[in-house]
């Protein structure tokens, strides 16, 4: 069945006021998800190992480091006794990229009765000071290996000025007889915590593509209503090895990526790095991965790194964080042989919304919302296509942490906005952009994620990012940064043309640059985009 009110927005929908759509009548009704998540993530873990069998591989990470379930527990059940004992606060922050020692140190912190804060080791020393001052951080935990490799040296020595910054190398050393003797018991006779279902389970912080990053508590009842949510949206029973390289200080490589798969018993390969193409593809081969997390600039590359056929173990690779492109879905479904399933969400919704099913993918939509979510359409003034798009329901966030006095503040009567701007038809959910990406040229808004896919028509092979720079009487301009190294305009009106797009969708100037800025999260920096617009507009391009 369709939803139930109004599934449908288009540009020609004149009424003002808001619009609702109700949850899906097809799903699970948000009673159930409330009633199947009333436990932990860690209480989750633990189900899953009795379920599945102790014996059963939970973790494979990029040194080739297997961890069965019971290995796992017993692991995350001695450290937390060192978290415990060593670590002040409330929350502590982890700072490692993924791998076997993250899923550790995670699960070590709930177990340790605290919060576990995940910190972008690629935000810059400015950003994760406001983070771990925000968010009250009493400890950082990281590995002497990583800030080696990664040259984070400097930056943990910065953070140090915020909270002591304590490698797992060195905490592994404290681990005493009686804690290993602990650890052995831990998981059969139910020594670790039972966190209530609404405590906060992780602090994440948004991206800060377009500005300051925020702290998002995220609780046990957000994750695992979102599991419950993907479950019943998309045909896990077809994987029993997930894939993910991205990094789990990003809540879709946390949730989606580290939780779902653990408590759902399944195998999950972790890589350090999404950037690492060949590396990535070769791994999907040796492992057979049944199902990738992937963006659509992430999976492009993997697709051309990788061999003919090297990726054929894949079903599918679920894309999000940016539009997926349609070259992207021919090249893999023709090398590979499987399909890409665009979905959608943001930090705050832990992070799922949406997703086309692997049987039903309707291109240039992120698919349906997922059971238990309520919309409401709200029109924005001077604005044709589509409305802004607010949601309520069990994985929406407890709220933002207050910078200044560390509260928690809520959505307001449960409704958060995402501040997208989307339209509906046939209840399938189509991302028209960002409202705050969105210029204001002769009286009409005009989306920069437009001009972005008008660019992507126009050369399918490189990466693209518009931005918005002080323009001229008729409003304000923009002007397109691209990777394209011979960017004809002459092909740019072609597909203006060929779209029917009106004349403000042009840039008014197009640069080209070796290399877009990207966040850790695969995203477009699009804060570092319009710095670089209009320092090469103010240096005569």
């Amino acid at each position: 069945m369709e939803q139930t009110a109004p599934p449908t927005t288009t540009a020609d929908d004149t009424e003002p006021g808001p619009i609702d759509i109700a949850a899906r009548a097809d799903g699970p009704s948000r009673k159930t998800l409330d009633s199947g998540a009333d436990i932990s993530v860690l209480t989750a873990l633990l189900r899953a190992r009795k379920e599945h069998g102790g014996a059963t591989i939970a973790v494979e990470d990029g040194d080739k480091r297997t961890l069965t379930y019971t290995e796992l527990v017993r692991a995350v059940a001695a450290f937390s006794r060192v978290i415990r004992r060593d670590t002040e606060g409330d929350v502590v922050g982890i700072m490692l990229p993924s791998s076997a020692g993250a899923v550790i140190a995670y699960f070590a912190v709930l177990a340790a009765g605290k919060i576990p804060a995940m910190l972008n080791f690629t935000a810059g020393r400015g950003p994760l000071l406001a983070a771990c001052r925000s968010a009250r951080i009493g400890a950082i935990l990281t590995s002497s290996r990583f800030l080696s490799v990664a040259n984070l040296e400097p930056l943990a020595d910065a953070l140090s000025a915020a909270a002591p910054v304590l490698a797992l190398e060195d905490l592994r050393t404290r681990v005493t007889g009686t804690d290993k003797a602990f650890a052995a018991v831990a998981a059969p006779l139910g020594l670790l915590p039972r966190h209530a279902a609404d405590a906060p389970a992780a602090i994440v912080f948004t991206s800060g593509a377009e500005g300051n990053p925020k702290g998002v508590v995220l609780s046990h009842r957000n994750f695992m209503a979102n599991t419950a949510q993907v479950v019943a949206s998309l045909p896990l029973e077809r994987a029993k090895i997930f894939f993910n390289p991205l990094p789990v200080f990003h809540s879709y490589g946390l949730g989606p990526g580290m939780i779902l798969p653990l408590v759902l018993g399944r195998k999950l390969v972790l890589h350090p790095s999404p950037l690492r193409a060949k590396e990535v593809a070769q791994r999907i081969a040796e492992t057979k991965a049944n199902i990738l997390l992937a963006t659509d600039t992430f999976l492009r590359q993997y697709a051309k790194a990788a061999g003919d056929g090297s990726l054929s173990s894949l079903h599918f690779a679920v894309c999000g964080a940016e539009r997926v492109r349609p070259e992207t879905r021919e090249l893999v479904r023709a090398k590979f042989g499987f399909v890409v399933v665009e979905g959608y969400g943001v930090t705050e919704t832990s992070p799922v919304l949406a997703a086309n099913h692997p049987d039903d993918i309707r291109d240039g939509t992120v698919g349906r919302l997922m059971p238990g979510i309520e919309a409401r359409l709200v029109a924005v003034p001077g604005l044709n296509e589509g409305r802004r798009l607010l949601v309520r329901g069990p994985n929406i966030m407890a709220g933002y942490i207050d910078a200044e006095t560390g509260a928690v503040r809520p959505p307001q009567d449960g409704w958060h906005d995402t501040g997208d701007i989307v339209s509906f038809e046939d209840g399938y959910m189509t991302i028209r952009g960002r409202l705050k990406r969105f210029a204001k040229i002769g009286g009409e808004m005009t989306s920069l994620a437009a001009v972005e896919n008008l660019a992507g028509a126009a050369w399918p092979d490189a990466l693209h990012a518009a931005a918005i720079v002080p323009g001229t009487t008729r409003g304000e301009a923009i002007v397109l940064i691209t990777e394209e190294t011979a960017p004809d305009t002459d092909r740019l009106r072609e597909k203006l043309r060929e779209q029917g797009l009106p004349e403000r969708y042009l840039p008014r100037q197009v640069f080209t640059v070796p290399s877009l800025p990207l966040l850790g999260s695969g995203k477009v920096d699009y804060v570092s985009v319009t710095r670089m617009a209009n320092e090469l507009i103010g240096a005569g391009g």
